[in-house]
């Protein structure tokens, strides 16, 4: 299944427990924050202790690791809190070290948790989206890139773009006194985790630093309040589109079906598209093998004309 609604958690009333899948050497500790339990993706916080050590290394699914507080030692530098690492599938990282010990959060965004020693890159690995950078030293805060724009205080710097999907990671902070009085819902599933500080929302009451969300989409949330600011990381799985309005009691399904008017409204040709099941399907060219459904099942193949038709499985 999908991952759940889970609003709000609180990582600090949790321990942490140990990592024990293979290949992770000991002293790494973690919350989970959420779980898919068929894909094993997931998003924890992490403590690695003093002295931990990674030799050089990949993962089976795409990484996305933060810095909280500590640094890591790796290629003879010093990467502190800030950090931020998007390691692609497959993709080699070198040795580290943590002679302090780290806290972080971490992301597997398509499997489970996995490490497995390697100093070269898988050959289907994508190195030139391998993302390393500071995010508090290196990049600058900007108005919000989401449409319709969030109320004036919340400012976001952009760590990674998924010029595929377009979901996204992002550093966000709400200044003192930041203040939204509608109601939104989006069209892709977001979460996000308090490093530091406290808001409110009308629906779920404070979220304090520690504080966690993980939101399907056509979820009502709204009002906002921050009175002494915020800072966070969000994280989507496509594009964030915010669906204002002011009515709270709204379902998931009635959303879900007025983002589909809208739709209708906006791009008539597309939502026909979407809304048929009996249509030939144009190839994707970049991306030719990407027909999968939910189950990771393929449901469009290629025949010896090279169409694409709709194979259900």
């Amino acid at each position: 299944m999908a991952r759940p609604h889970i609003e709000p958690f609180v990582d600090r009333t949790v321990p942490f427990k140990k990592m024990t899948l293979p290949g992770f050497p000991k002293g790494m500790h973690y919350k989970m924050l959420s779980l898919d339990t068929d894909t094993g993706a997931c998003s924890m916080t992490v403590m690695f202790e003093s002295g931990y050590a990674l030799p050089p290394g990949m993962s089976y699914s795409e990484m996305e690791l933060f810095v909280m507080t500590g640094y890591i030692e790796m290629d003879g530098q010093r990467h502190g809190p800030g950090t931020y690492i998007c390691l692609p599938a497959g993709v080699s990282l070198p040795a580290m070290k943590m002679p302090r010990g780290i806290t972080g959060l971490l992301f597997y965004n398509y499997g489970e948790p996995s490490f497995v020693e390697s100093d070269a890159d898988h050959p289907l690995a994508e190195r030139h989206k391998l993302i390393k950078v500071n995010a508090y030293d290196d990049l600058q805060w900007s108005a919000t890139n989401f449409f319709p724009a969030t109320a004036p205080g919340c400012m976001v710097k952009i760590l990674k773009f998924d010029e595929r999907t377009q979901a996204f990671t992002f550093m966000y902070c709400m200044t003192p006194n930041f203040w939204q009085d509608n109601i939104s819902y989006h069209d892709c599933a977001e979460e996000a985790y308090h490093i530091w500080g406290t808001s409110w929302m009308m629906q779920f009451g404070e979220l304090p630093t520690g504080g966690y969300f993980w939101r399907p989409p056509y979820i009502n949330h709204g009002a906002f309040q921050c009175k002494l600011g915020t800072l966070a990381i969000g994280r989507t799985d496509s594009q964030l589109y915010n669906h204002f309005h002011f009515n709270p009691w709204t379902t998931a399904d009635e959303n879900r079906e007025r983002a589909g008017a809208r739709m209708l409204a906006w791009k008539p040709d597309l939502y026909k598209w979407v809304a048929t099941g009996e249509h030939n399907h144009p190839a994707d060219f970049e991306f030719p093998h990407a027909h999968f459904n939910e189950k990771g099942e393929r449901i469009f193949q290629h025949h010896e004309g090279g169409d694409l038709d709709h194979k259900h499985k």
